[in-house]
């Protein structure tokens, strides 16, 4: 099995060739590859492994979980001649990555969830080339942004399997000597226009940008610009061009997980042409509440963690991500909180298809220290750059419950940088909200989010009477502790942002009686309802709530608090948790913003 779908959904070229498969792989846990010149394609590659899954997947082939700090990849590609400029690209790779083109580097990248490419003209040759790619993932280095990968020999608790290496879709593209580098689409949703940005690698004299907006199929724009430097932006009225001269106004031409209506564009700037998308879609808040498309909404999300049990980060399939996000919305939820992972594309590009929402997460490094802090802006950066353009996304989260920041409530020098990238990210993207520390000790933020997992059971009648005071207005909320800690950080103070409850639950039933935990045990399906009945009753009896994330949508490894097993086998009737998910429809708007 390997991953054949074009990896990069928002810039598409006709011309390209997958280097997933079968390639040659390595340990070198003594670095002795390095003093050998591997990278020269010399040394002891004794191993196969199907690339793009990371050596401790059974999909890799290798399926070893025990950690090792250094390895490498080696394999063969044809290039034929006439094939023009090649770039190199690589979705992600796990954490820091050498390539090597026929014995030269030609890039090397630091960053364990977001892509990086080369231009390999000058290093490949007419008919057979090496490449070889030599990966330092230190397990135990604690300023590494690794979220929920483990740091021992085997998972436990909330931390699983560790994942080192290449881990999305290796690639080659063929472009022209002028082509164009990427795409930043923005959406002026009150304006009824497209903001676009153009980048490309050079700039001749003459060089002409045309373009073609397309809605179901019908074309609504078209032009050609002049590019006079590297950087070309123009901005496109859709309503002035066509879209009130067809029948696609209000709802029919905006971008929701009801209607997630999208306009293809095509770009060509002299022999290279790209496809791409966007929708139109607004985020914003006031009122205590948050808005989609100037219209109060309400978020049902889903923590979604992105593991597989035979891939781990990697899904076996393209269709699986599709099918995480049909389930999702048949179990009657409109989003998912990917926690601690930056997705793969192609799960963006299916919630874009099929209206979902998504917060953005990054995964956290355990520590503080200055360190840690540049690996984290530095992954930000490149994140917001891969994703911009994808209109599913509504929420980023930096942080989440202080991780990597374990002095905020009360360092002022923690406290600084949780309100720098805050103002960091929102410098790169002003088009979507911000939850600055998912959890707790809040510093600066757009939604006032919190977890609290004190729910119990039936036989714990008081702590649910607790659970549902707690939720119950925006006072009991506000002076609660969820995790033990205050709401916002010292020195800082609720301003009227929307309230949202973004973990709780992980009500923990398993079929099978595997061994496991989660925060709460059913021991049957009629226990497991009751358990999502009551606790769903005290969310939607908050006269405060603006939205909610459940934990979570699936089993992980040894975390079985999941609503669907790690296989995603539904534990109970997907109908049976949508009738419990629409038992409330927001109508009391007033009462919220009060």
């Amino acid at each position: 099995m390997s991953r054949d779908e074009y990896p990069r959904p928002q810039l598409v070229r006709k011309n390209w060739q997958n280097l997933n498969g079968t390639w040659e792989f390595a340990f070198d846990d003594d670095q002795s590859g390095r003093r050998k010149a591997w990278y020269r394609g010399e040394g002891s590659f004794d191993q196969k492994i199907i690339v793009p899954f990371a050596y401790q997947t059974k999909l890799s082939g290798v399926d070893d979980q025990t950690p090792h700090d250094h390895v490498w990849y080696r394999r063969r590609f044809n290039v034929k001649s006439e094939a023009g400029q090649l770039l190199l690209h690589f979705g992600a790779v796990d954490y820091q990555a050498s390539v090597f083109v026929n014995g030269q580097m030609v890039v090397q990248h630091i960053g364990g969830e977001t892509p990086f490419s080369a231009d390999i003209t000058d290093f490949v040759e007419n008919g057979e080339n090496l490449l070889v790619v030599q990966v330092d993932d230190p397990h135990r280095d604690e300023t590494i942004p690794r979220g929920k990968q483990i740091w021992e020999n085997q998972s436990t608790g909330i931390w699983y399997t560790n994942t080192t290496g290449i881990w999305q879709t290796v690639w080659i593209e063929t472009v022209p000597a002028t082509y164009i580098q990427n795409l930043k689409f923005t959406p002026d949703f009150d304006r009824g226009a497209i903001d676009i940005q153009l980048a490309l690698n050079q700039v001749p004299e003459n060089t002409q940008i045309s373009y073609q907006i397309s809605f179901k199929d019908q074309l609504v724009a078209s032009g050609v610009k002049t590019a006079t430097t590297s950087l070309t932006e123009w901005s496109v009225d859709l309503f002035q061009e066509q879209i009130f001269r067809t029948s696609y106004h209000g709802a029919g031409w905006t971008w929701s997980p009801e209607n997630p209506n999208l306009f293809d564009i095509q770009l060509t700037v002299g022999d290279d042409t790209v496809g791409s998308y966007f929708g139109m879609r607004k985020v914003s808040a006031a009122n205590g509440m948050i808005y989609l498309n100037d219209h109060p909404y309400y978020q049902k999300l889903v923590l979604d963690q992105g593991y597989w049990p035979e891939g781990l980060l990697t899904a076996p399939t393209d269709q699986a991500y599709k099918d995480d996000i049909e389930l999702s919305k048949k179990m009657g939820f409109n989003g998912c909180r990917k926690h601690q992972k930056v997705e793969d594309p192609r799960f963006l590009y299916w919630a874009d298809h099929l209206g979902y929402l998504v917060w953005g997460e990054c995964a956290a490094a355990p520590i503080y220290n200055a360190h840690a802090v540049r690996r984290l802006t530095h992954e930000w950066d490149e994140i917001i750059d891969r994703d911009y353009n994808h209109p599913s996304i509504v929420t980023w989260t930096p942080l989440n419950e202080s991780w990597g920041v374990p002095k905020l409530q009360f360092d002022r020098q923690q406290q600084h940088f949780a309100q720098a990238l805050y103002h960091y990210i929102h410098s790169l993207d002003e088009t979507r909200l911000i939850s600055g520390d998912d959890g707790w000790s809040q510093v600066e933020t757009d939604i006032c989010a919190f977890h609290d997992y004190g729910h119990g059971s039936d036989s714990e009648t008081q702590q649910q009477a607790a659970f549902s005071e707690r939720l119950s207005d925006t006072q009991h909320i506000l002076v609660s502790s969820p995790g033990g800690k205050q709401m916002f950080a010292d020195g800082f103070s609720w301003s009227g942002q929307p309230i949202m409850l973004t973990e709780f639950g992980g009500v923990s039933y398993e079929p099978e009686q595997r061994e496991g935990w989660g925060y709460t045990t059913a021991a049957t399906p009629a226990e497991y309802l009751a358990d999502l009945q009551r606790i769903f009753a005290a969310v939607y009896g908050s006269r405060a709530l603006w939205g909610f994330c459940y934990t979570q949508l699936t089993d992980v490894e040894q975390e079985q608090n999941g609503l669907l097993q790690y296989d995603r086998s539904p534990k109970v009737p997907v109908d049976k948790v949508k009738q419990i998910l629409d038992g409330y429809h927001p109508d009391a708007v007033a009462e919220v913003a009060k």
